[in-house]
């Protein structure tokens, strides 16, 4: 053989092995990484076409929107004690208030039992009334070790909720306080304490329907 020859067929044999050695290692380094990907279920999957990413951002952004109160909204927190009115970018109204205990009562008598928290959760005003009559369940008795009484009359107060009252949840309020020493501290069987100036003006702020938020 010539030895002309040499400088193409080694050149060209080098240049032919050293690629499929390159495509060989390349390929396992791809399919490690797409398993090491695909195999993690927590891997977050992003949408590869830029049209459908913004569909989909736009989707979250009505979301949100819908989300986002469109009037006033109370807002209480039962570890600090103090409600708010706000709005999106502003606090219209601040004041302490007392929330629930989270203490626990046992009718020794029947078993019942009842604890006194506040309800987390969303919420809404659902009623407004001024000078209110609390009618006391029978767990207002047993606390005081005194008889429930058969007369429906016997049961009412005049004076334990204030003058004004704002309904939310299953027969829970936001009211006024014979105690307002105790504003700040956590000693109600579930309801909201306002002192007398700050809920009367919160009263006049809010309306059926506003919007509350208890965490």
């Amino acid at each position: 053989m010539k030895s002309w020859l040499w400088y193409i067929i080694v050149p060209s044999m080098l240049i032919l092995a050293f690629t499929g050695v390159w495509l060989v290692t390349t390929g396992k380094k791809s399919s490690l990484i797409q398993m090491d990907v695909f195999k993690d279920p927590g891997s977050v999957h992003l949408p590869q076409d830029e049209k459908l990413a913004k569909r989909e951002l736009g989707k979250v952004r009505r979301t949100l929107a819908r989300l986002r109160p469109s009037r006033p909204y109370i807002v209480i927190d039962t570890h600090a004690n103090l409600i708010f009115l706000r709005t999106e970018n502003s606090v219209l109204f601040k004041a302490t208030c007392s929330t629930g205990s989270g203490g626990e009562l046992i009718d020794s008598a029947t078993g019942r039992r009842w604890v006194f928290d506040t309800p987390k959760g969303v919420f809404k005003v659902t009623s407004k009334s001024v000078d209110p009559w609390w009618r006391k369940p029978d767990w207002a008795f047993i606390e005081e070790n005194e008889s429930i009484p058969k007369d429906p009359s016997q049961r009412l107060d005049p004076e334990m909720l204030g003058e004004y009252a704002l309904g939310f949840g299953e027969d829970y309020y936001i009211h006024g306080t014979i105690y307002e020493r105790l504003l700040g501290v956590n000693v109600t069987h579930g309801c909201v304490r306002v002192g007398a100036d700050d809920l009367e003006k919160l009263y006049n702020m809010v309306t059926i329907g506003t919007p509350i938020y208890i965490f």
